[in-house]
């Protein structure tokens, strides 16, 4: 079998084709070049190496976006093991999840949580090597210091394609998180079918994410795809505040810029109290993580004429596998599968459901993850043949756009109709007064249920019970009958995930 490494087909590829003095990353600010780069993916490798690191050990990442959190990814994967990237911000109960599952020998942990770290750890059977990145902690390696005192010359890890390169943490619907599995050669196909196919992404392009890289979706677009092809790509390690996202977008002036709906819906908050830049820069925009409502794509486009592709991935798939394409959005459709990538749309016994009709979605994707770690591979859950089942509720228009519905588990009857969660969301946000809105299935006391709507309002409304009578009457008027809701109540914020995806089940449980 051939050998193929990841941090080779990304950062050395690069420097062996005369890109070595390109800006590669910009870290607050700080640009490093990919020669760089190269030079301290090697030192993390030979660092790794000698701290017995083997390959398929696992290596923790508990970082910021940082230089530090990419050589720390591609210095790991260099060398044959396996790196698995994490929250940041994460609860000691999580850390405790992870060091167990990984049973990593290392630990490389940002200075915001090695008290969280030091508390799990004390829980664990193994003491793993920690290295701290910011400052000299107690029981730790200084970050500075060990990358300083290894070679920047690392050979590679003869790997194979089909080698696990590193975990991600997936969650679904249900808040326990459990690892994907991902191979060396997952993201090229991402690259060439969606950065490139979708995005044209080239070495002119200058990538920011506001997803963290943590997450499949911001991994791809803020560190993967950029150094794919000779880009740069801006790094931001503090929280996505509306003020910090358009005073980076101001000055660093990306091409393409990486959101979630949560986040498209702040900024078009704060851009209607306040100025924002010129975003003429621009390309594209995208939003992933959650269904982009058409109301947002149409203020964003009206406000700063730039078009938001919305596109649908999973951590399992890894990245987006059906996206809306430049000069053709349907606003609120997902649009058309990525090149290399099938979908169905189908029944309860898997056979496809004509256009209009209502149905689950398949995919087949090249990049689909090997397993979950300790759980044997994905087929008992969630495989049908070549096919991953997304838990996903599509239907697909005669042209075949897709569009997408609810999570399966999120659908409830209402007056014995189905009811789209997503649907009631999209009416509620088209009124002026409404920043967000959730919608769950909840049961009256004569045991029939009806939509319940969680209400954030915009700056400057004041939430009360006209309102919610207001927009009970707003939704009668543009859907039918069974997506009215019986409840509204208002809210300061929804709950979502650190990535910004609607935690859905925490409403059900209010």
């Amino acid at each position: 079998m051939s050998t193929y490494n990841l941090s080779t087909d990304l950062v050395d590829r690069v420097v062996r084709t005369g890109g070595g003095d390109r800006e590669a990353i910009r870290a607050d600010g700080v640009p490093t070049a990919y020669r760089e780069l190269q030079e301290l993916i090697g030192r993390v490798g030979n660092g790794l190496r000698s701290l017995g690191v083997r390959p398929r050990d696992r290596v923790l990442l508990v970082l910021a976006d940082s230089l530090e959190f990419a050589a720390v990814y591609l210095g790991a994967i260099r060398i044959g093991a396996v790196s698995v990237p994490c929250n940041p911000a994460v609860r000691r109960t999580d850390l405790e999840l992870f060091l167990r599952e990984s049973e990593a020998p290392v630990v490389v942990v940002g200075k915001g949580a090695c008290t969280e770290l030091a508390a799990a750890i004390a829980d664990v059977r193994h003491s793993p090597t920690v290295i701290s990145v910011g400052g000299a902690r107690p029981d730790t390696t200084e970050w500075e210091a060990w990358a300083a005192r290894s070679d920047p010359e690392c050979e590679p890890a003869p790997t194979s394609p089909d080698d696990p390169a590193f975990w991600l943490w997936t969650s679904g619907s249900t808040g326990h998180p459990r690892p994907a599995v991902h191979r060396h050669c997952d993201w090229r196909p991402c690259v060439e079918g969606y950065a490139k196919g979708v995005l044209g992404i080239g070495p002119d392009d200058v990538c920011f994410s506001a997803a963290k890289a943590f997450h499949a979706y911001g991994l791809g677009n803020g560190t993967v795809f950029p150094l794919a092809v000779g880009a740069r790509t801006v790094y931001f390690e503090g929280r996505p505040t509306p003020e910090a996202i358009f005073a980076i977008l101001g000055a660093e002036r990306p091409s393409l810029f990486f959101g979630v709906p949560t986040m498209y819906a702040a900024l078009l908050a704060f851009a209607e109290r306040n100025p924002a830049p010129d975003l003429s820069c621009l390309r594209y925009c995208v939003s992933a993580g959650e269904p982009l409502p058409g109301e947002f794509y149409r203020r964003w486009r009206a406000r700063f004429g730039v078009e938001i592709l919305d596109g649908i991935g999973s951590t399992e798939v890894l990245h987006i596998y059906l996206s809306a394409r430049p000069g053709r959005v349907r606003p609120g459709s997902t649009g058309t599968p990525v090149e290399g990538y099938s979908v169905r749309v189908v029944d309860q016994e898997g056979n496809d459901v004509s256009p209009g009709r209502l149905g689950d979605l398949w995919v087949r994707a090249p990049s689909l993850a090997c397993g979950y770690s300790g759980r044997s591979d994905l087929r008992p859950l969630r495989m049908h043949g070549d096919w991953f089942v997304t838990g996903d509720k599509f239907y697909r228009d005669a042209d075949g756009f897709h569009w997408y519905v609810g999570r399966a588990d999120d659908m409830f009857k209402s007056r014995a109709e189905w009811v789209s969660p997503i649907a009631v969301e999209s009416a509620l946000i088209e009124h002026p007064a409404v920043l967000e809105a959730a919608v769950v299935g909840r049961t009256a006391p004569d045991g029939l249920s009806f939509p319940r709507a969680f209400v954030v309002v915009k700056p400057g409304v004041v939430a009360s019970e006209a309102l919610g009578q207001e927009l009970q009457s707003w939704v009668r008027d543009r859907s039918p009958p069974s997506d009215v809701p019986r409840w509204v109540e208002f809210l300061p914020e929804l709950p979502k995930s650190t990535t910004g995806k609607l935690l859905r089940y925490q409403l059900r449980n209010r």
